[in-house]
Formats: structure tokens, sequence, C-alpha cells
């Protein structure tokens, strides 16, 4: 199974490339953040990213995804990884627990994920959603320290420039395709 982890700055287009991959075929997962989010949101809190167990709610909902991905295809494809918790983590001014260097060390150890990230570059904003409060500048620093993240375990990218949305999804069908051949 390659199991490869699309990441960048927040409003960059990853879900919108991830749900035109679930279009040709690819089995994909969804970002657990947005998740966690819009769940204690629906329970009435408005920012639940300030709870101290914040990080470690992702974590567990990223390894169960991970986990209980399904196995009949040769590739998934993740819209984030731990890696990016710990990115989340580090601009947050949180510690990284000890949930979240268990599964770091996992997903490092048993070689869960393509070594090879698929970078996808901001479009020049960043639009706010419920999910979302950050400013576009905000946005910038968010995605440096995800650079620095992925580098700091090790991994490449490959960078999905800003396009329009066909032409990223090509590029990385095309990788992807590549890798498998």
């Amino acid at each position: 199974m390659r199991r490869y982890v699309l990441t960048g700055t927040p409003g960059a287009g990853k879900t919108s490339i991830l749900r035109r991959l679930a279009g040709l075929g690819y089995e994909v997962v969804e970002e657990a953040a947005t998740a966690v989010i819009a769940h204690s949101q629906r329970q009435g809190e408005d920012e639940p990213w300030a709870r101290a167990s914040f990080i470690d709610e992702i974590v567990a909902v990223q390894r169960q995804r991970q986990l209980e991905a399904g196995t009949t295809g040769s590739v998934q494809v993740f819209d984030r990884s731990p890696v990016c918790t710990h990115a989340l983590a580090t601009y947050l001014g949180r510690p990284v627990s000890r949930a979240l260097v268990a599964e770091l060390e996992r997903i490092t150890s048993f070689g869960i994920y393509e070594r090879q990230v698929l970078f996808v570059r901001n479009l020049g904003f960043c639009e706010p959603t419920a999910a979302r409060r950050i400013s576009f500048q905000e946005s910038l620093v968010f995605e440096k320290i995800h650079e620095q993240s992925y580098r700091d375990f090790g991994y490449e990218f490959i960078d999905i420039p800003a396009d329009d949305l066909s032409n990223r999804v090509a590029v990385v069908d095309s990788v992807i395709s590549r890798a498998a051949s």
C-alpha cells in the first residue's frame, strides 16, 4: 500500500484536490483536524483549538482513520498526517504530547507514509471558515512551520504549485501514477 500525504498551508486547496482525486478513483482520507473542530463546534464549543486535549484528539482521529482505511486499492491519499499535527502543535505553541510522539514514532518505524509528500502551495489568499480562522499572513507562517516539520522528520517535497485545480490534480495524479509504475 502506498500512502501519500497531501499537505500545505490552510486554504491552499487540498480538499478540492482530494475530492477530484476521489473522483478519479483514488482512495482518499479526509483531514482529522477539521473533523475534530466541526464536531466540537456542533457541540457548542467555538474554539476547540484552545483546549489542552485538541492535539491528542487530532492524533487519535488520524491514527484511527489510517488504520481503518481500506486495503482494496494500491494507493491512498491522506489530507494531512501526524507530521502536520506536529506543525500545528508548534504553531499553537503547544508541547509535543506523548500521544503525538508515539504516533510520529509509529508512522516512522513502520514507514506508514511515502517519504515524498505532496506539498500544495498557497494560492495567494486564505479564506476564513468556521474551522479556519487564520489570516493569509498567518497561513504563510504556518506553511513554513509545516515545511520545517516535514524536513525534520526526513520527508521530501513534491511541490504542487499554485495553479488552477485541474492542473494541480493532473500533477498529483502524474506523480502517483509514475511512482506506481
